[in-house]
């Protein structure tokens, strides 16, 4: 049995993660949890405060929220009848990011997947400021980012960009490759180079990667820093028609530095498809 932690906001983004996550797992069986984390906004209660109590607020945004949840439930109904899909709701008065972390281990997660979409205004930006803080603060599950116009299609062709500076274990390899073989999955392990020189550490943790890589269809791709590295990873997305993004996210990684610019929109071709983060730990 999967367990699947599913965000919702009852945005049209969220559905669709929820939509994707359905047809993604559509032959295992797994129980999907849909949680709704809500927290009064200060100028709502700042308008209410000489009306009503704080206890008052929080009981009226809880129902709201456990009533938008049978909302969803029921629209789930319309798109998925699996026998095997079990769904759950979780309704909690909590920000969100700290709420995740609680339901990873009493729920025993293994999987988040989050709808995706910019800040209002801001709609280039790469991911939705709730990603990027469960992103930041989920080290220990793999999460998928799901955007919202994004309908599903197999992840038969996966990207895995690296500057092979971490050598990577087996336990964070582990859902990209097991996703790979549920889908007979080419992994194309992508490489800008910086430099020309030889680098004997990076040597053996291209080895090792490739090692890893064995029980699956994988080739090793190298491209000159021509441009951004942003830029350079679009375009081998969009030249092999990619349809699944993964990155481990740490520090001084790929994702790290992408979370850090702006993507210009008719460049951003990445934010077409999902993006599956591999847990550091």
């Amino acid at each position: 049995m999967k367990n699947v932690l599913i965000p919702t906001d009852f945005s049209r983004n969220a559905l669709n993660a929820v939509k994707y996550a359905t047809k993604l797992f559509q032959n295992e069986e797994c129980t999907f949890y849909l949680l709704n984390a809500y927290t009064p906004s200060i100028g709502h209660s700042r308008f209410f405060a000489e009306t009503m109590t704080h206890s008052v607020l929080v009981e009226n945004e809880g129902k709201t929220s456990k009533q938008e949840l049978e909302k969803v439930i029921a629209q789930i109904q319309t798109f998925s009848l699996n026998p095997i899909h079990y769904f759950e709701t979780i309704s909690s008065f909590d920000f969100l990011t700290q709420k995740v972390i609680e339901t990873l281990q009493v729920k025993d997660i293994d999987v988040i997947i989050s709808g995706t979409k910019g800040a209002s205004g801001y709609k280039e930006v790469f991911l939705g400021t709730n990603t990027v803080r469960m992103i930041k603060s989920v080290k220990n599950r793999p999460i998928i980012a799901v955007p919202q116009i994004c309908s599903f299609i197999k992840p038969t062709k996966i990207a895995f960009p690296t500057d092979f500076k971490h050598n990577f274990s087996a336990d964070v390899l582990d859902p990209l490759i097991s996703l790979a073989k549920n889908f007979n999955s080419e992994i194309h392990i992508f490489h800008v180079n910086e430099t020309m020189k030889k680098d004997k550490f990076k040597e053996s943790n291209k080895h090792t990667l490739i090692e890893y890589m064995a029980p699956i269809k994988h080739l090793v791709h190298f491209a000159p820093q021509y441009s951004s590295k942003t830029n350079v990873i679009t375009n081998f997305l969009e030249e092999l028609d990619i349809n699944m993004l993964a990155l481990v996210y740490n520090n001084h990684s790929y994702l790290q530095q992408l979370m850090r610019e702006p993507v210009v929109t008719n460049m951003a071709y990445h934010c077409k498809i999902p993006l599956l983060i591999l847990p550091s730990e």
